[in-house]
This record gives C-alpha cells, sequence and structure tokens, in this order.
C-alpha cells in the first residue's frame, strides 16, 4: 500500500466535505424526519395508542397526510448548515491528523485518528447545535399540527426574541456529548475500513465506488451506535418547552428513564440505522469525487 500523504489542504477539505454534507442530506433526511417524530412523540394517554407504531408506521402515516413533502420537512436548516458545517467537519478531521503528525509521511495509529476525529466533532458543534434545534423544532410542528413557525429564518428570530441567543443553542451540551465521540468512531471506522479494503501495493484513491460506499455506510453506523442516547436526550431537551428541564440533560435522563425505562435511549433506532448507511455512504463518495475533483483541478492548492 502506497504511504505518501498529501499534505492537508484545508480549502480542499471545504469544499469537498460541503459536498459531501450536502449529498448526506439529500440521502438521509427523510429517515431523519421519522427519527425525530419517533423521539419526541407525546407518550398517549391512558386508553390511547402511541401516534406512531415505529418506524414504517410513521413512514406511512407521514406519507398519506403530508405527502413526499413531509419527509423533507426542515431540509432547509441543515442544507444551509450543512457545507459549512461538513466542510469544517472534514477540516477538523484534517488539521486533527496534521497536529499529531511529526511528517507529512507518518501514518497515523487507530487512536490518532480517533482523537483526531473528536477534534473535528468540537470544530462542528457551533453550527451544528443551531441548525439541529431549528430542524427539531419545525419536523415536531409539522407532526403535531400545531403551526407555530413559518419556516427556519421565522423560528430564529422567534427564539431569538424569546430567549436570546441561548434559545438559538439550546441544547449545546448535549451535542458536544453527541458528537464529540460519534465523530472519533466516524472517522477512525472509516480509515480503518479503508485500509482493510484497499488491495496490497495499491492507494486509497483507487479503491472502487463500492468500496467506499461500504466504508462511508458502515462508518455511520458506527458513528449512530455511539450517538444515539445522548442523540435521544438531545431532541427531548431542544423540543421542550422553556424552563421544563432546569438541570439540563440530567433532567431529561431522569424523566426518559422512569417514565419509559432505558430503551428509550435507543428510540428511533432502527429509522437511525436505516438511515445512517445509504447518507454516509453518500456523503463520503460526494467527499471523494470532490476531492478527486479538486486535486485534478488545482493539484498545487
Amino acid at each position: 500500500m502506497s504511504k505518501q500523504q498529501k499534505p492537508i489542504s484545508p480549502l480542499k477539505n471545504f469544499f469537498a466535505g460541503g459536498f459531501g454534507g450536502v449529498c448526506l442530506v439529500f440521502a438521509g433526511h427523510p429517515l431523519d424526519t421519522i427519527k425525530v417524530r419517533l423521539q419526541t412523540q407525546p407518550k398517549p394517554k391512558p386508553g390511547e395508542t402511541l401516534l406512531y407504531s415505529g418506524t414504517f408506521d410513521c413512514f406511512k402515516k407521514t406519507l398519506a397526510k403530508e405527502g413526499l413533502k413531509g419527509l423533507y420537512k426542515g431540509m432547509a436548516a441543515p442544507i444551509i448548515g450543512v457545507t459549512p458545517m461538513f466542510a469544517v467537519c472534514f477540516f477538523g478531521f484534517g488539521l486533527g491528523k496534521k497536529l499529531q503528525q511529526k511528517s507529512p509521511d507518518d501514518i497515523l495509529t487507530y487512536p490518532q485518528l480517533f482523537a483526531a476525529g473528536m477534534l473535528s466533532g468540537v470544530f462542528t458543534t457551533a453550527i451544528m447545535t443551531p441548525g439541529e434545534r431549528i430542524k427539531c423544532l419545525l419536523q415536531i410542528q409539522a407532526s403535531t399540527g400545531n403551526v407555530k413557525y413559518n419556516g427556519p429564518m421565522d423560528c430564529v428570530k422567534q427564539l431569538y426574541r424569546e430567549s436570546g441567543i441561548r434559545g438559538i443553542y439550546k441544547g449545546t451540551a448535549l451535542t458536544l456529548m453527541r458528537d464529540v465521540p460519534a465523530s472519533g468512531m466516524y472517522f477512525m471506522t472509516y480509515e480503518w475500513l479503508k485500509n482493510l479494503l484497499t488491495p496490497p501495493g495499491k492507494s486509497h484513491n483507487e479503491l472502487s465506488i463500492p468500496s467506499i460506499l461500504f466504508a462511508g455506510g458502515m462508518a455511520g453506523i458506527f458513528n449512530w451506535a455511539v450517538a444515539i442516547p445522548p442523540d435521544v436526550l438531545k431532541s427531548r431537551f431542544q423540543t421542550a418547552p422553556e424552563g421544563k428541564y432546569p438541570n439540563g440533560f440530567r433532567d431529561v435522563l431522569r424523566e426518559l428513564i422512569r417514565e419509559e425505562g432505558v430503551a428509550s435511549l435507543y428510540k428511533g433506532f432502527n429509522a437511525v440505522m436505516l438511515r445512517a448507511f445509504p447518507a454516509n455512504a453518500a456523503c463520503f463518495l460526494g467527499f471523494e469525487c470532490a476531492m478527486k475533483f479538486l486535486n485534478w483541478l488545482a493539484p498545487d492548492l
């Protein structure tokens, strides 16, 4: 396997990561909508049944009630946030790798790759938190039928009017708790599988499209295996009325476990895992294709 490392280009990482992120949102948003609706559906009153009995039921009801458009509700916020977010995410990973290299030819160990991935999770939280907050609020208002916000910008305006910048950044600690370890797992798994799937004597750049899709999809699965419990807490916390959880995520965790048991921390698991593979396969394929194009367009950048 060729050991020659290309020096990291922040600009190329920015554009390739952004393109990868747009591919991810288009491929994965419908199942993200279902995940949030399952995670935040109200507890039924005595004698009533759950609004959605599971992933497929939620998909069917959303499609019947709102059409295909319903599955793409709230997509504007992640699309607007995704280009800079994934750019920053891939840049953060590249920077994390660069900081640990003594020379550009150094091959990093898996713990070092995990640490570089964790850094990317720290970098993305500033963009991720408001985007997630807006997305979750728009997704659940569509399912409850109680329309308070006319779109992402209206949502930002109302949140800012009600609680200032803190209202927009509600859930920052939980976003960090989700994204830092999950990003470490994400990038480490992707690099590990790329190494595994690269034939002896070949370089990563020669990996086939099915291999990239498989490595990217599995990286998404491993990422979410780590991220689901904090993600459930985050969705609950970000969509709760102001003042409902004065002690933050500890209150959400206590209430969830008391009322619904430990299994509730894995709500939306099927929707997440169904989405994780195609969405992240699309993301890494988009990233690798954009990177190849940029390397061809500007090899010295």
